[in-house]
């Protein structure tokens, strides 16, 4: 790890400030970036600690939603009662995420910004990394790929997402709130991360100096039909091989009023489904429904040698869930 100076500011402007400088990167738990810097993945000239910053606070907001400041720990808001009674997709997502001492120190902020688990991005014996190096290549593309993503890749990158929170937040439709150097902006979720096109570098599209300060969850938590899945090749510290969260508001004749399907394990980042949720939408779930729905969401797939899998996985885990939630099984 390179020599960096250290600053902990005391406000959300003062850390902006620290922030704008092209060599800073903000640290809330830790937990991805203190890896990566170890492994010579990331360097920062100055780390920016933003631990006594006041975004540790889950509140209600106008309109009936909720927002997480975005140094709320993944574990605290895992079990946060209202979380859990309004938004139990988002605590499962998050319990399904790491480890129970990895969630006491990771922030909301900082699960956000994580970076891929692609093996080729963190280890610096690779050469080609579009995304650690960009112009060096794609060692993924033909190397190992059981991990990589089937949906949304580029030439450039077929790196994925590793975040179950991000899933959730996906289907929740959740708004990130940012502070920057122009001030306050909220970016909707699903235009917060990237596909990587020609610049696999950039997960985000924060702009640079750009802090995290919350994220808003609407009134609507589907806390009656939810389900989330996560498929992966052991019970705890893995990540998806593919994950789906289904969130359905049924209404008393058993009719789909609303679906919010989104996946993980499969794209750059957290995949809408949404020719599935399209399919799904005014219609009573039933076998044949949910079979054709779920193949939707993998038509435009082109996978790899090693994660073809993922093609029967992916719509075979969406039925699952989708019944789950939909009090089929």
């Amino acid at each position: 790890m390179d020599a960096f100076s250290y600053v902990r500011p005391a406000d959300v402007a003062e850390a902006v400030r620290a922030g704008g400088a092209s060599d800073a990167r903000y640290i809330g738990g830790g937990t991805n970036l203190l890896d990566l810097m170890k492994g010579n993945v990331e360097r920062a000239g100055t780390l920016v600690d933003l631990t006594k910053l006041p975004l540790a606070d889950v509140t209600p907001i106008d309109g009936g939603g909720v927002r997480i400041g975005a140094l709320v720990r993944n574990s605290d808001l895992a079990s946060h009662a209202e979380v859990r009674k309004r938004y139990p997709l988002l605590s499962a997502a998050l319990l399904n995420g790491a480890s129970q001492q990895l969630r006491n120190m990771a922030t909301v902020g900082g699960n956000l910004m994580q970076r891929t688990r692609c093996h080729y991005f963190t280890d610096i014996g690779f050469a080609a990394c579009n995304k650690r190096k960009p112009g060096s290549g794609c060692a993924a593309i033909g190397g190992f790929n059981r991990q990589h993503a089937i949906l949304g890749a580029s030439p450039s990158c077929i790196a994925t997402n590793p975040s179950d929170m991000n899933v959730a937040l996906a289907a929740l439709e959740a708004v990130v709130r940012v502070q920057g150097p122009n001030g306050e902006r909220r970016i909707a979720f699903e235009d917060f991360h990237r596909l990587p096109g020609d610049t696999p570098e950039r997960d985000t599209n924060l702009a640079p100096g750009e802090l995290i300060t919350s994220i808003d969850l609407p009134a609507n938590g589907f806390a009656a039909h939810w389900h989330y899945l996560k498929v992966r090749d052991r019970a705890s510290f893995a990540f998806a091989l593919v994950a789906v969260a289904a969130a359905l508001d049924i209404d008393d004749a058993g009719t789909v009023r609303d679906a919010r399907i989104a996946l993980g394990g499969v794209a750059h980042k957290p995949w809408r489904a949404r020719e599935t949720e399209k399919q799904l939408i005014g219609k009573r779930l039933d076998a044949d429904l949910l079979a054709t729905a779920a193949n939707a969401a993998v038509a435009d797939a082109k996978p790899h040698r090693d994660n073809a899998f993922k093609m029967k996985l992916a719509p075979a885990a969406i039925v699952r869930a989708t019944r789950i939630a939909g009090g089929l099984a």
